[in-house]
């Protein structure tokens, strides 16, 4: 297949994925979001950079946000709310943050593929992205998929962004007003 052929092929395989995402989690999680204090945002890997561009956005969007882990992320405090996005749920590092945060009176909200995963049953908002972990050796020759779980990285990023299209017609929020929080340190 040539390049053209799998982007189409991509887009498609996105387009089916999308279409099961239950509207109700979705909803769920922007108002944990709409109700936090302070956002805490985390993910490793691919998974992790699409986290980072959601919590940008939060941040257009006039919501306090840190990535874990980043020097300048504060003390958290009762109210706040961690978001993790990740495929299998499982992962050692955010298993450990999701437990100290739920410990510590921090709603954990989770993208995941993996409704009944460690993490997602300690969050209290689960948005689940249908598709295929890394750690799913099982691939249908017979139809199209990615390999190691790129087509929830994506979803997850496409999903992002819709959540904050939504945010955007909740607040009255508008490109225009939103550039007035980019940064202009760049």
């Amino acid at each position: 297949m040539g390049v053209k052929e799998n982007t189409l092929s991509i887009l498609q395989e996105l387009t089916n994925n999308a279409s099961k995402i239950e509207d109700t989690q979705a909803e769920t999680f922007i108002r944990q979001i709409k109700a936090a204090k302070h956002i805490f945002l985390s993910g490793a890997g691919r998974s992790g950079i699409a986290i980072q561009a959601f919590a940008n956005r939060l941040m257009h969007l006039g919501f306090s946000v840190s990535i874990v882990g980043e020097i300048s992320s504060p003390h958290s405090h009762e109210g706040d709310l961690l978001i993790i996005c990740s495929g299998s749920g499982e992962t050692g590092s955010l298993k450990s943050l999701a437990a100290k945060a739920s410990n510590s009176g921090v709603d954990v909200a989770l993208i995941t593929m993996k409704q009944d995963s460690t993490i997602a049953k300690l969050a209290s908002a689960v948005l689940v992205l249908p598709g295929t972990t890394k750690d799913d050796n099982e691939r249908d020759e017979d139809s199209f998929s990615q390999p190691m779980g790129s087509a929830f990285e994506q979803l997850a990023f496409l999903s992002f962004d819709a959540i904050i299209l939504t945010l955007m017609d909740q607040m009255n929020e508008t490109s225009d007003s939103m550039f007035k929080r980019h940064a202009d340190f760049e």
